[in-house]
């Protein structure tokens, strides 16, 4: 079944080569696009897809884009697809909700492999800019023990295992949880670390144990 997508981007030519590419490689089903902030939460709203790729630097601005999306459907995958490599810019889209952070050099077979990835509940932040995130590089905010206060009780938990090893299916059986459970609150995780795999969730965690000591 193909994924439902909309893309919000001011320059009609990125636009449309994006669209135009993802189409050429199949499985995707544009419902929508658009170049602002009004655009794309008009869009959210009607067309609900599966993931809604959004710029960050477009009239009304992306960021508060989704910000608003997510107050009205916090369901909505959005994934910021954008030239900004900025740390504050990363670090508000993944606190606001953002399941995905992406830079416009992406290739176009990359970009449907993340978008599928997306669609299926996990997250996604460009690997130089995880790697900048997990190190805090310039930001003293994005330390790595600041990042670990945003989890909730729970997430903790689930983290805490993960950095010993343990897979879902056991994180679910030692914590009573169901798998899935488990699966969305690593998706929530990750966002919040802004990491995209396992393997660096279990670092941050191990380097904020390193900082508090």
């Amino acid at each position: 079944m193909a994924i439902s997508l909309a893309v919000v981007d001011d320059h009609p030519l990125f636009r449309e080569g994006v669209i135009r590419s993802l189409a050429e490689i199949g499985g995707f089903a544009i419902v929508g696009e658009g170049s602002t902030r009004e655009d794309a939460i008009r869009i959210a709203e009607d067309e609900r897809p599966d993931v809604l790729l959004l710029d960050i630097s477009m009239p009304g601005g992306g960021l508060d884009a989704l910000s608003l999306i997510l107050e009205r459907a916090p369901d909505q995958k959005v994934v910021m697809l954008t030239v900004s490599e900025a740390s504050d810019d990363v670090t508000a889209a993944l606190k606001n909700g953002a399941k995905g952070y992406v830079l416009k050099g992406v290739g176009s077979r990359s970009l449907a492999d993340i978008l599928r990835t997306v669609a299926s509940g996990e997250s996604y932040v460009a690997p130089t800019l995880s790697a900048r995130l997990i190190s805090g590089d310039g930001n003293a905010s994005l330390r790595k023990a600041d990042l670990l206060r945003d989890l909730t009780g729970r997430e903790s938990e689930v983290l805490q295992l993960v950095a010993s090893g343990l897979s879902n299916k056991h994180i679910g059986l030692k914590l009573d949880l169901h798998e899935k459970t488990v699966k969305h609150h690593m998706t929530q995780i990750f966002a919040k670390l802004g990491v995209a795999n396992r393997t660096e969730a279990a670092m941050a965690f191990r380097d904020a144990l390193d900082e508090r000591g």
